[in-house]
């Protein structure tokens, strides 16, 4: 199985994006999470990103808050999906991250979650390598069924108090 790369731009964005580890962890995704900054350490960014695929990454998820160029800058170097995850905070508390991720150049795409939706950006993750994975879409078809079990249950505890 493909690994995913978790960067992330700054230390503060570990406690939302232990989640998206923790995620991977549980579909037994491997995976290496990384601090690396697109404005403090551009060429870190960029190496890492060129070989990603030799390394054998198959999506690699960006979290930055404020300018958030991370994900566009990972983007730029490699042809491997990268999804971004904007991180709340600031003076306009994510709408900058959101649209500096959101907002990418044609022929440069990045995939692009709620603001800190960790969670979410790895279950993209993981469907996009279940592509090529039918034991992982397996798992993913049985957490959907799982899901909806869990809403059927809530929905009868509800309707006996009401």
């Amino acid at each position: 199985m493909k690994k995913v790369a978790v960067l992330m731009g700054s230390d503060s964005d570990w406690p939302v994006v232990r989640s998206a580890c923790a995620q991977l962890d549980a579909f037994g995704i491997p995976y290496e999470a990384h601090i690396m900054s697109a404005h403090r350490s551009p060429a870190l960014v960029a190496e890492f990103s060129g070989y990603a695929r030799k390394n054998g990454f198959g999506v690699i998820i960006c979290a930055a808050g404020l300018a958030a160029h991370l994900a566009g800058a990972v983007a730029a170097n490699t042809t491997l999906p990268v999804i971004g995850i904007p991180m709340k905070g600031g003076a306009m508390d994510g709408l900058d991250a959101l649209l500096a991720t959101v907002q990418m150049p044609s022929g440069i795409p990045v995939a692009t979650v709620a603001l800190n939706g960790a969670k979410n950006a790895a279950i993209l993750a993981a469907q996009i390598l279940a592509v090529e994975d039918e034991n992982l879409a397996a798992w993913l078809d049985a957490a959907r069924r799982d899901m909806a079990v869990q809403l059927e249950e809530k929905d009868a505890a509800l309707q006996t108090e009401v």
